[in-house]
């Protein structure tokens, strides 16, 4: 049996709300990817309609994605050339820096 394993789809959640689609060998590991603290700063810096994705308060979770959420996933890291790493997708309409 191989020891390897497929990449599966988790999804970020900011107060019930679907932001971020990564891909991630197991749910631990996905759940250390949301901890990390740069991670944290990028989602309370990055806005959708003037508002942060999320802030001190917001209650994040790590869930699988849904199969939308993997579609738009692949779509989005099909459109990056080979020499760009996407490590995740938003899953909202962020504003221009």
């Amino acid at each position: 049996m191989s020891d390897t394993l497929s990449l599966s789809i988790f999804t970020i959640e900011a107060d019930s709300k679907p932001l971020l689609a990564f891909a991630a060998k197991k749910h631990q590991e996905a759940v250390a990817f949301c901890a990390d603290q740069r991670v944290l700063t990028k989602l309370g810096s990055v806005r959708s309609g003037g508002v942060p994705l999320c802030n001190d308060d917001s209650i994040l979770r790590v869930r699988l994605a849904t199969s939308e959420e993997r579609a738009r996933f692949h779509d989005r890291t099909k459109q990056r050339s080979s020499m760009e790493h996407l490590a995740a997708v938003f899953l909202v309409d962020v504003d221009k820096a």
